[in-house]
């Protein structure tokens, strides 16, 4: 049975209190707290850093089964190599997962490239082959010469997604490259109707078999959390109520 998995892109933010966390729950339980109330995270703090096993093995702690981290490719990959003559720093930077994979809450792995990276299938064709089948792979193109067939067919033959990011500057088309779908929704705003529509959107995808992964944006107010909520319960998915002590 196909499976929604909605939360934002991080936690740790202090000014969702108290819309969202509690006043009296502390900045040190706010994983735990949110894993009340959302299923995933989508982690940037493996884009800056390789996590440690005690990190992660925090974050196992700190959360249910089933709750699924989906995790930023390190931006050695993304931004500095660019996934050319990579395949070492590949290797160790998923080896440096292996702790989230092994307990089976490793979501898929997201590689995010900067906007100024333009479409290049000699080095995409060059880097897929690297990346194992066992987990799951989706990729964020923020220039627009990405968005073309020839890409689509290439993550289609690895059944790794195309993320379907929108925001204010730029909307990627909804082509679906996967047994899963992966949305970045970073708008500034998503009023009901609009929400109403994305919560029916992801319906029909869950009953095509697709597990959806959703994430919205976090930033300064708890808006993003609070919807991501609201499209877990329209979905009829149920999660642990009793918050940390």
């Amino acid at each position: 049975m196909a499976q929604l998995f909605a939360g934002t892109s991080g936690f740790s933010y202090p000014a969702w209190k108290p819309a969202f966390y509690p006043a009296k729950v502390p900045s040190k339980k706010f994983l735990e707290y949110y894993a009340t109330r959302l299923n995933s995270v989508e982690a940037n703090y493996t884009f800056r850093r390789l996590a440690s096993a005690s990190v992660l093995n925090g974050w196992l702690g700190a959360t249910p089964p089933g709750f699924q981290f989906a995790c930023k490719a390190h931006q050695t990959l993304t931004h500095i190599m660019k996934m050319k003559d990579a395949e070492a720093f590949t290797e160790l930077f998923l080896k440096s997962l292996e702790p989230l994979r092994a307990a089976r809450r490793l979501g898929p792995v997201l590689f995010q490239f900067a906007p100024t990276f333009k479409c290049d299938l000699e080095r995409l064709d060059a880097y897929l082959p690297l990346l194992p089948s066992d987990i799951r792979f989706a990729f964020e193109f923020r220039h627009a010469s990405w968005l073309t067939q020839a890409v689509y067919d290439r993550l289609s033959a690895r059944n790794m997604a195309l993320c379907l990011a929108e925001s204010d500057k730029l909307a990627v088309p909804e082509v679906l490259t996967a047994d899963f779908c992966y949305f970045r929704l970073r708008k500034g705003d998503y009023p009901a109707e609009t929400r109403h529509d994305i919560s029916s959107r992801i319906s029909q995808l869950l009953a095509s078999g697709r597990d959806a992964y959703v994430y919205f944006k976090h930033e300064e107010d708890p808006n993003g959390a609070l919807w991501a909520e609201e499209l877990l319960k329209e979905a009829g998915q149920e999660l642990p109520t009793e918050a940390p002590k």
